[in-house]
């Protein structure tokens, strides 16, 4: 196993004692491969990593989800080399009770994602045990990014950049939204990128109020507003920028949303530094879209966190209790939307620094004309 993958799996160990944990069950896939760099979709079948508080990690795996080469040892050989031991089993055998016969007594932390149906049959097996939600223990660890996850997210934002450049130069007028998404998909592909970290939001004109909409068959018109959510994955990292444009000149109505919410980003990413609390990213974006009127229009928190999945545990909104550390990353993106006209959203991702905080998106913020 690799250095960073054992560092990853010591932080969660010291995590365990500080909650009183005996052991943590992971299921998430995102989870399963930051600790352990395994790519593994189970769907109904249960395969999880078991972090222990005291002895060796180890997998209850089915079968049918190969380690890589190495990656799994016997419990004996585990516990001599501060490895993860690969416990598996075939369909038609008893999984949960695979697992109820290695877990140690104490409390056990549960992965959120984890079905029910096992954990139900655990707790019939281990009347002994008691179980907490256990996913704020690598939540937290995958919410401060490290060096090679930071050079990933620039990576891929860098990619994000040219596709809105290149899809904001390709529409025309009489192009639908769907044209765009699957065009949108071409130039990831084209650019190096494995595909959408997310299903696309394309809306024209009033379909932009609706924060979102996914693309239909309407056809873009002359002088509409158009809104382009996107982001790509790039070595498993994703990526996510929120642009709006014109096809024609905008109303000054249109243009003066456009700069309050411009403004309102750019006031947000002017205050994040380490020490600040969330939630007042929040409330001084909200607060100066409320000042000029549009507060009730203004309907949704002001950011998430990011990585290997396109929203992780974390957000940036009024009731945050989170506060900004060196190496996390999220979005800030305010939005006002007129139901029935149009909605503008501008949203760039950031990350803190020591000082303040590196705005990974490039592309133009402003009105412009495509």
């Amino acid at each position: 196993m690799k250095e960073i993958y054992k560092r990853r799996i010591a932080a969660v160990r010291e995590g365990l004692a500080e909650m009183g944990l005996s052991s943590l069950i992971i299921s998430e896939t995102a989870a399963l491969f930051y600790l352990t760099g395994e790519i593994i979709h189970p769907g109904e079948r249960l395969t999880v990593l078991v972090i222990c508080r005291e002895g060796p990690s180890f997998w209850i795996r089915n079968r049918l989800f190969p380690l890589k080469e190495g990656m799994g040892l016997s419990m004996e050989d585990a516990e001599a080399s501060l490895e993860t031991a690969d416990i598996s089993f075939e369909d038609g055998e008893d999984g949960p009770a695979l697992l109820s016969s290695r877990l140690p007594k104490g409390t056990v932390g549960i992965d959120k994602t984890w079905p029910s149906h096992f954990l139900l049959s655990l707790m019939a097996l281990r009347r002994d045990l008691s179980f907490i939600n256990g996913s704020p223990l690598v939540d937290r660890l995958r919410a401060v990014k490290g060096q090679e996850e930071i050079k990933a997210m620039r990576v891929a934002s860098a990619i994000n950049d040219r596709a809105m450049e290149r899809i904001s130069r390709w529409i025309r007028p009489g192009v639908t939204e769907k044209e765009c998404a699957d065009k949108l998909l071409a130039i990831y592909k084209e650019e190096g990128a494995e595909g959408f970290s997310f299903p696309p939001i394309v809306s024209f004109g009033a379909h932009g109020a609706d924060p979102h909409h996914m693309p239909d068959d309407t056809k873009l018109s002359e002088s509409e507003v158009v809104l382009f959510d996107i982001g790509c994955r790039k070595d498993h990292y994703c990526s996510d920028m929120t642009r709006t444009f014109f096809t024609g000149l905008p109303t000054e109505e249109e243009e003066k949303v456009h700069r309050l919410v411009r403004e309102a980003g750019e006031l947000a990413e002017s205050l994040v530094r380490p020490g600040i609390p969330l939630a007042e990213l929040d409330r001084a974006a909200r607060k100066h879209i409320e000042d000029d009127g549009y507060g009730p229009f203004f309907t949704h928190r002001l950011g998430h966190f990011i990585g290997l999945k396109e929203h992780e545990e974390g957000e940036v909104s009024a009731s945050s209790p989170l506060i900004a550390q060196k190496g996390m990353i999220f979005s800030i993106e305010p939005g006002i939307y007129l139901e029935g006209r149009f909605g503008v959203r501008v949203e760039d991702l950031v990350l803190v620094t020591d000082t303040g905080c590196e705005v990974l998106n490039h592309a133009p913020r402003g009105w412009q004309i495509s």
